[in-house]
C-alpha cells in the first residue's frame, strides 16, 4: 500500500480513521488515492468515521458533477463501506471546529468538521487535500493521512 503521511512522515498508531470528502469522492471516483481509502476501509480494526457535514459535501459534490446515481445511494453506500455517519453535533465539536476555522482562516469550514471529529477522536484525518491541510499537518493539530 501506498501510504502519504503528515510531513512528519509518520502515521499514526490509532485506529480511528475520519475521512473528509475528498478521501470518499476519491474511492466514489476512482481517483488517484482510492487504493489507500479502499485499505483503511477494509480493515477490520479500523474504526471509519464521517461527519454528516462532510457527507453533506460528498453529496454535494457528486450533484454538481451530474452522479445523481451515487448521490441519492450514499448512505448505502456509506453502510457497505463499514462508515460510522456521526450526525450529532455537540456542542464540544462545534465549538472545536470553530477554533480551527478562526485560527486557519484558510481552512473549508466542513475541513474544520472532519479535524474537529479527528482530535475529538483521537484519530487520523484521512485527505488529499493538501492545499489547505498542509499547514495544519506541519503544526501537528492532529494526525493527518494524505493518501496522494
Amino acid at each position: 500500500m501506498r501510504r502519504s503521511t503528515s510531513r512528519s512522515g509518520s502515521l499514526a498508531a490509532e485506529s480511528v480513521f475520519v475521512f473528509d470528502s475528498c478521501a470518499l469522492i476519491a474511492i466514489l471516483e476512482d481517483e488517484p488515492g482510492a487504493g489507500v481509502v479502499e485499505e483503511l476501509l477494509q480493515e477490520p480494526a479500523h474504526r471509519c468515521l464521517l461527519h454528516a457535514v462532510n457527507a453533506c459535501e460528498v453529496y454535494y459534490d457528486l450533484s454538481r458533477r451530474g452522479n445523481t446515481a451515487d448521490a441519492d445511494t450514499l448512505e448505502a453506500i456509506f453502510a457497505e463501506y463499514g462508515l460510522e455517519l456521526i450526525e450529532t453535533l455537540p456542542p464540544d465539536l462545534w465549538r472545536i471546529a470553530g477554533k480551527l476555522k478562526a485560527e486557519w482562516r484558510r481552512v473549508a469550514l466542513a475541513d474544520c468538521f472532519a479535524l474537529a471529529l479527528a482530535i475529538q477522536e483521537e484519530g487520523t484525518l484521512v485527505t488529499s487535500d493538501h492545499r489547505e491541510l498542509d499547514r495544519l499537518a506541519e503544526a501537528g493539530v492532529c494526525p493527518i493521512l494524505f493518501i496522494r
